[in-house]
């Protein structure tokens, strides 16, 4: 299960227009004519943050290189003459349309033809956008430096601390199936369309520092952060790690993979066999170690891509492939 939003009703369309802060309609002076991108040679040598795939079998990276697509052969660096930004996240949305979060720049939507940009100027929270979501009503979310941003396709709502954040550096946005959002903001928390409730364990404590939750295809809740990788299963927790977790994601098989820190000082790649997480220790594979690894996704052929501060690598079962240039590998 892809750790995107997913599978849900549409409890968010019921959204009270009064929660909140002000709404702010968007211009549309801001939309340019856009271009198909610049093919290069090869993938980038630089952080690569989020991995997604679209419809059409392309990979997608936001990278501190810009937006490049991978069609299976050849690269394409979407952003670099549009807008040769930093980016963190991405998304595509239910319209087959794209969502691009930068570091400190806002968000580019585009559309494969033009593009439109939203900063604060526009009613976003934040310029920094960390990551987006869509959720099952076709709302987008985005969790940025400054607060959770909603945008109904015609104006932005925002939440903060005033609202019931913990903080207002959100990390990653997830719905679960029952229509909830379940938002990283220091601590956890869950937001039902009215109010912000911070989940705890069983000792009414909050996990700390959270960077990614999922849900599973058996409805378990699993959060990763400075408190390690742990499980929910609806009434009891399960802990996997005390190292400090950066990423989650379960594959079509129902393996859990995390880029966690280990006893080595890096962090790792690894996979948690589906077939044994039901024991008290679980089998674990280390895949490999880097300095700084980010996010996780299956492709459609079921190779594993993650993303590494000096690029993005594809793992088929056997072999790990880079596609850094020449000048860049180590």
């Amino acid at each position: 299960m892809k750790y995107v939003c997913t599978y849900a009703f549409s409890l968010m369309s019921f959204f009270h227009t009064s929660y909140g802060q002000s709404q702010k309609n968007i211009p549309k002076d801001n939309i340019k004519t856009g271009t198909k991108g610049v093919i290069i040679p090869y993938g980038p040598n630089s952080s690569v943050r989020t991995i997604r795939q679209d419809r059409k079998g392309n990979i997608w990276l936001a990278s501190n290189e810009g937006i490049i697509r991978y069609d299976g052969k050849s690269f394409t660096n979407i952003t670099g003459n549009l807008f040769p930004d930093r980016f963190f996240s991405l998304l595509e949305d239910r319209n087959g349309n794209f969502w691009f979060g930068t570091y400190g720049s806002g968000v580019y939507y585009y559309d494969g033809k033009s593009s439109q940009h939203f900063t604060t100027s526009e009613g976003l929270a934040s310029n920094l956008v960390m990551t987006i979501c869509e959720d099952k009503a076709g709302i987008i979310w985005f969790g940025t430096g400054g607060g959770l941003s909603r945008y109904d396709g015609k104006s932005f709502r925002n939440f903060t601390t005033k609202d019931g954040l913990p903080q207002n550096d959100i990390t990653t946005i997830m719905e679960d199936k029952t229509g909830r959002l379940w938002i990283g903001a220091g601590e956890p928390c869950i937001y039902d369309g009215r109010t912000f409730a911070i989940f705890r364990n069983n000792e009414d404590k909050a996990f700390e520092d959270v960077l990614s939750i999922i849900e599973d295809k058996k409805g378990n809740i699993w959060l990763g952060g400075g408190d390690g990788l742990w499980r929910y299963d609806g009434s009891t927790f399960a802990n996997f790690t005390k190292n400090h977790v950066r990423c989650i994601y379960e594959d079509k098989k129902g393996n859990i993979w995390t880029n966690a820190f280990n006893d080595n000082g890096k962090f790792a790649f690894s996979r948690y066999d589906e077939k044994s997480l039901s024991d008290k220790k679980p089998t674990v594979t280390e895949i490999a170690q880097s300095l700084n690894l980010f996010d996780i996704l299956e492709a459609n052929d079921g190779s594993i891509w993650f993303g590494a501060f000096d690029g993005v690598y594809r793992y088929d079962g056997k072999t790990i492939t880079d596609f850094k240039s020449p000048a860049g590998k180590k």
